[in-house]
Formats: structure tokens, C-alpha cells, sequence
């Protein structure tokens, strides 16, 4: 003990005092300083992003990304000022984010996908789309999972993987859709003149869009069936609207007699019974 304190009295503590002083003095500066401009850089990311024009829950994730390397930078650079090697502390954090990565793969995915979807936008907020194999109103995008309502107004949240993973199908994109509508008609009924009757109902629709032309096919003939396909443009909302004011109107058709339907098939069956006596 007298021997560690004999030591310990002959350390010059100035000398030390003038050896670590300047390091840590340093290391603070750097600190202090580079916690500065990194918020700095961060928000002029952040503002750059904005003007862009880029998705606020996208710019919220990057701003804070750009953040976060930058302060694990001035760590290092802090460590390297005190004159201890930054290496060692790199390879744990490197082998930490490896075990990390691989306990988290999945959720990492959907934060990949989340970034590529709201970068890429296949669909927007209010777009009916197929997404994820599930069919619904989008009514929200974040970096994990996609909110899809559905048409019974239940909620789907489907992890972005999966969205990104399958095809999307958006219905609303475009801006218009085409309706097809299948009729059996009569096999008696004038084909020529039915066809006339259909294009004229397709025309006096409001809803249907003049360009691109709308018109009437024959689509099979079977039995006592002629089908014939009605095909019409409309603007994206109002394809239900639409499907079910053309149905009306060629049931009026048919009640004025302007068509007709298809007879019913009837099977009759003949059993031949064997005549009785001689």
C-alpha cells in the first residue's frame, strides 16, 4: 500500500493534465461542433426533400437517416481526437447490425419496399387497386405496411413485402376504365338490327365517353344464345354507375320488344312403353 501511494505521488498529474487536456478538449469541439451541422445538414435535407415534392413519411425517415450516420461519424471521429481507435468499435457495431439484420429480415424487407413504393408511387391514397392479392381503397402508405379498405369497408394492412413482392393492379391511374357487358339475346332476333339497338343504348348514355368510341361485338353463339358484348369508356368512378344505368336500359329494350331473350331450353324425354296383350 505505502508503495502504491509512493506511486502514485510521483505521477505528475500536470504532465497528464497536458497530454489528455488537448485530446479531450478536441474530441468535444468536435462533438459539440459536428452535432451542429449535422442538424443542420439534416433539416437542409429535410427542406430539400420537401421542395422535391417527396412523400413527408419518406422525408421524415430520410432526414433522420442522413442524422443518424452523420452523428455515428462524429463518434468516431471524437474517438480517433482521444487517440483511441475507432476499429474495434466499428466491428461490433458491424457484427451487431449483422445479428440484427438477420433477427429482423422481414421487417426490414417491408421497410425496403416501403421506401421503394412511396419513391416509385404505383398507386396513391384513394386509388382502388389489387395489391398484395387483396382487392381495396387505399387509405394509407407508410414504411411498413399499405392500409387497404375494402369494398364492405373492413380493413386489410398488408405488409409492404407482400405488396411489393406481387403484381398491382391500380384501377384508377388512368383516370378512365372500359365496361363490358355480355347480353344473350334471342337466336331469332335480327342480328344486325339488335347490334343497332345496343350501339344506340351505349350513345344515349351520358356517362359513356365519346372517345374512344364505344360499340357492340359478337361475342359467341351457342345453342339458342347469341352474345353479344357492349364495350364503353367512362371515367374511373363511374364504372358501377354506369354497368347498371346500361343494364336498365336494355331491360327496357327488351320489355318494348326491341329484343328478346333466349328461349329455354326444355329436355323432354320419350319413354316408349310396350303395348299390352297380343
Amino acid at each position: 500500500m505505502h508503495e502504491l501511494l509512493s506511486r502514485l505521488a510521483s505521477v505528475d498529474l500536470s504532465t497528464i493534465a497536458a497530454n489528455i487536456g488537448p485530446r479531450l478538449l478536441g474530441a468535444l469541439l468536435i462533438l459539440l461542433i459536428g452535432t451542429w451541422l449535422a442538424a443542420r445538414l439534416a433539416n437542409f435535407t429535410q427542406r430539400a426533400l420537401h421542395r422535391a415534392k417527396v412523400d413527408d413519411t419518406l422525408v421524415g425517415f430520410l432526414r433522420n437517416l442522413v442524422y443518424g450516420v452523420l452523428i455515428a461519424v462524429l463518434v468516431a471521429m471524437a474517438l480517433a481526437a482521444l487517440g483511441v481507435s475507432p476499429a474495434p468499435m466499428v466491428a461490433a457495431l458491424g457484427t451487431a447490425g449483422l445479428a440484427i439484420g438477420l433477427a429482423l429480415q422481414g421487417s426490414l424487407s417491408n421497410l425496403a419496399w416501403g421506401v421503394l413504393l412511396i419513391m416509385f408511387r404505383p398507386f396513391r391514397v384513394g386509388d382502388y387497386v389489387t395489391a398484395g392479392g387483396i382487392d381495396g381503397t387505399v387509405q394509407s402508405i407508410n414504411l411498413m405496411h399499405t392500409l387497404l379498405v375494402l369494398p364492405d369497408n373492413r380493413e386489410a394492412i398488408v405488409p409492404n413485402a407482400k405488396v411489393g413482392s406481387d403484381a398491382i393492379l391500380n384501377f384508377n391511374r388512368r383516370g378512365t376504365r372500359r365496361v363490358d357487358l355480355k347480353i344473350g339475346l334471342g337466336w331469332r332476333d335480327d342480328l344486325t338490327q339488335a347490334m343497332a339497338t345496343l350501339q344506340q343504348v351505349l350513345v344515349d348514355e351520358p356517362l359513356v365517353l365519346a372517345e374512344p368510341a364505344p360499340g357492340v361485338w359478337v361475342d359467341g353463339i351457342a345453342g339458342q344464345t347469341v352474345t353479344l358484348v357492349l364495350r364503353g369508356w367512362v371515367n374511373s368512378p363511374d364504372v358501377w354507375s354506369t354497368q347498371t344505368a346500361l343494364l336498365r336500359a336494355v331491360k327496357r329494350r327488351i320489355d318494348a320488344g326491341e329484343l328478346s331473350l333466349p328461349a329455354a331450353a326444355h329436355e323432354v324425354s320419350v319413354v316408349q312403353v310396350p303395348a299390352k296383350g297380343g
